[in-house]
């Protein structure tokens, strides 16, 4: 009888973040497949009594374990025993030895690990079969980090953990059966850097809940005042989406402003740091902090934007906007590895005069962005449905739902 087992590196319940959306519905897909051990890491306390609370009865065994590592501290252990910083923030001696015990006792045929900082708990021996789900080359997201800071103080903290968490990533993919990316572009660009071929390194892309992101549902009214209303959702600690934000409210909205004096710009995301929390003092620009739900906000934007500089893999923030048939303007980073044509499904641009004006189009042709926005609610339905997008876990595992 076939057992799997599941690490991942935040527990996947709430799935209220990118990471834990992916995490819980490869959980359940997992789920489908045998029986599943998860063996997690959680922020805090709060969300590990959540993700236990519902995922205790799902489960063959749970286990979370409570990440407390600082940074400074984490940074100084790498850096000491030349390994990723990453790693070192996701070390917990407990769940360790919890996994040890749990494949020790036998049982456990297939063990899928999800995101890279989880692969320091795969057992040294194994006779099964093991799946690394990488999610995004994270090596490259803090190269791209260096090429930005090459005068800040962390530059050399980036180059460092560009080049240890490559080579670590790459020495991973070569111990396990398949590695995972969720897109074809993270795919080609980690074949490329680790020299695995297209036998060992996989896309398997995400999707969208298109029964529950609909706009056909009834959702609380939010407070969102007078004015066109453009709309940024997503982790407002992670600093891609810091940097988009802090791009759009400072350098982008003042230009749309121009034509339409009363446009607004809300942030909606947990965890807003302060830096995030000084932007709602500049005109038009409002910051929620966390909501209960995103989609009441995403229902009362006349467009959502994500003017990313650094994006990895497929934004989920772009799904669930397009699921909700809203018109999208992008960047052609935020847009990278999404099914979608440009002009049809959404918008897509790089300069703050370009994004300017594409929201500004939006803003003055109401039948064009609804007629946009039922394009892109279309192409979600058409191809980006969950159980479509992670059939392929079944054959790479050598199980069949």
């Amino acid at each position: 009888m076939p057992e799997i087992l599941f690490l991942v590196h935040r527990a996947p319940w709430p799935p209220d973040r990118g990471d834990r959306i992916r995490s819980w519905h490869m959980f359940e897909a997992l789920a489908k497949l045998a029986p599943v051990h998860v063996a997690a890491l959680a922020d805090n306390e709060s969300d590990a009594v959540q993700a236990r609370e519902k995922m205790a009865p799902l489960c063959k065994s749970l286990a979370i374990e409570v990440r407390k590592v600082s940074r400074p501290l984490a940074l100084a252990s790498a850096v000491l025993r030349g390994e990723p910083v990453s790693n070192r923030l996701f070390r917990n001696a407990a769940l360790a030895r919890h996994v040890e015990a749990l494949v020790h006792q036998g049982g456990i045929t297939h063990i899928v690990a999800f995101s890279g900082q989880m692969a320091q708990y795969l057992p040294t021996e194994f006779g099964g079969l093991t799946l690394m789900d990488f999610v995004d080359v994270d090596s490259a997201k803090f190269a791209t980090y260096a090429e930005q800071d090459k005068r800040r103080p962390l530059n050399w903290v980036h180059r460092r953990e560009a080049r240890v968490l490559g080579e670590y990533e790459a020495a991973v993919a070569r111990r396990v059966d398949a590695s995972l990316f969720v897109s074809k572009a993270e795919a080609a660009l980690f074949r490329s850097r680790s020299g695995l071929g297209a036998d060992k390194v996989y896309a398997v892309e995400n999707g969208i809940d298109t029964d529950r992101f609909d706009p056909a549902l009834t959702f609380d009214r939010v407070d969102t005042g007078k004015g066109s209303l453009a709309v940024f959702t997503g982790q407002m600690d992670y600093r891609p989406n810091i940097d988009a934000v802090r791009w759009f409210a400072t350098d982008i909205l003042p230009l749309v402003r121009q034509r339409h004096p009363a446009a607004r710009f809300a942030i909606v995301g947990r965890a807003p740091t302060d830096e995030v929390r000084a932007l709602g003092a500049l005109p038009g620009v409002v910051v929620t902090g966390q909501v209960p739900d995103v989609r009441p906000w995403l229902a009362a934007a006349d467009a959502v934007v994500a003017p990313l500089l650094l994006a990895r893999g497929v934004q989920n923030k772009l799904l669930e906007a397009m699921a909700m048939a809203r018109p999208v303007v992008a960047s052609a980073a935020a847009a990278t590895g999404i099914d979608a044509t440009p002009g049809e499904h959404l918008l897509v641009a790089d300069d703050a005069a370009a994004t300017a004006a594409a929201v500004d189009m939006l803003f003055d042709d109401r039948e064009a962005a609804a007629r946009m926005g039922q394009a892109a609610r279309a192409q979600m339905i058409a191809r980006y449905g969950w159980d479509a997008r992670l059939a392929p876990l079944g054959d790479l595992l050598g199980l069949s739902a």
